[in-house]
């Protein structure tokens, strides 16, 4: 729950990124203590791999938020936010931090790292698979009531979650390989609840929406008018289906208790890496087709609580 700087005894510093915030964000929320948000913008030393505990690479207006009283835990996200963190750690507050900090990791009280990163044994490393967001048991059960309507679609439901290229977002992804994806879905003979970002491309959603005409469907795609029911989606999924190019989008899927499979779009290592992770968990499997041969049994996974859990143990808050 947010509150006011004067009763939050945690801070949470949200990087611009909606996907780095959310991690950072998703820990705070999981811990259910009040916390304050303190929106990140960036100096142009921001740029720079600052190695000592500063706010230089925060804009004029992201400082001006730091001011006593100080937090009893700070929650950040990100390489850039780094160096803001230690700056309070500084001033007496414990340290979270998710994703590697680029320097100074021994300097935080808890470093919460994707095993795909692959992170060295250390006292203060808490290794997870994927990375935490803000999907959890809660969000999940009311996105299901309030997108209560998606019930009426037939099962089995899949929930395709379709992304796009990291760099060149311009380009988006290949129309084809998209309308495979949604024919895929679609072939198990129930409905399919489909997704696609801002850097899926027009073309590619396109072709997503004709694969799956003649198959009760719901699409909501970027820019879209009405609320994002992204959440409900992935409430109502009987089978999730995920682009392999988001570690976010496959984090969040791992909350439900659905099976999940990896359309392994061409990515970098560290992409493969996490897939690998997942998939010796047993918490994924990657896409075949057709999909319904492979079909299995998984427990919802909940990292992000298990991080709030263990700041709650090592007595950080």
């Amino acid at each position: 729950m947010t509150s006011p700087a004067e009763t939050a005894p945690v801070w949470v510093l949200a990087d611009p990124r909606a996907g780095t915030a959310a991690q950072a964000l998703g820990v705070a929320e999981a811990l259910g203590a009040p916390f304050r948000v303190l929106p990140l913008g960036w100096s142009p030393l921001a740029r720079l791999p600052l190695p000592w505990p500063s706010l230089a690479g925060l804009s004029a207006q992201s400082r001006a938020g730091f001011m006593p009283p100080w937090p009893r835990l700070v929650i950040s996200a990100g390489r850039r936010a780094a160096p803001a963190a230690l700056w309070l750690g500084a001033r007496g507050a414990a340290t979270v931090h998710c994703m590697r900090p680029g320097f100074g990791a021994g300097r935080f009280s808890l470093l919460v790292l994707g095993e795909h990163d692959q992170p060295a044994p250390a006292a203060n490393v808490f290794p997870i698979l994927g990375a935490a967001h803000r999907m959890g048991l809660a969000r999940l059960a009311a996105a299901r009531a309030e997108f209560a309507e998606l019930g009426a679609l037939p099962g089995p439901r899949v929930a395709l979650l379709v992304g796009g290229p990291v760099k060149q977002a311009s380009q988006g992804l290949e129309p084809e390989l998209v309308a495979g994806l949604a024919r895929a879905a679609a072939a198990l003979g129930g409905s399919v609840m489909a997704t696609t970002s801002r850097r899926t491309g027009a073309a590619a959603h396109a072709a997503l929406v004709q694969a799956l005409a003649g198959t009760p469907h719901r699409v909501f795609g970027w820019g879209d008018a009405g609320t994002n029911p992204y959440a409900g989606f992935l409430a109502w999924a009987d089978v999730v289906v995920v682009t392999g190019d988001s570690v976010s989008m496959l984090s969040e899927a791992l909350a439900t208790p659905a099976p999940v499979f990896v359309a392994e779009l061409p990515a970098g290592r560290r992409h493969a890496l996490l897939w690998q992770s997942l998939y010796a968990a047993g918490h994924a499997r990657p896409l075949a087709r057709p999909l319904g041969a492979g079909l299995f049994s998984r427990a919802a996974l909940d990292e992000t609580g298990r991080v709030a859990a263990e700041i709650r143990a090592r007595g950080l808050l």
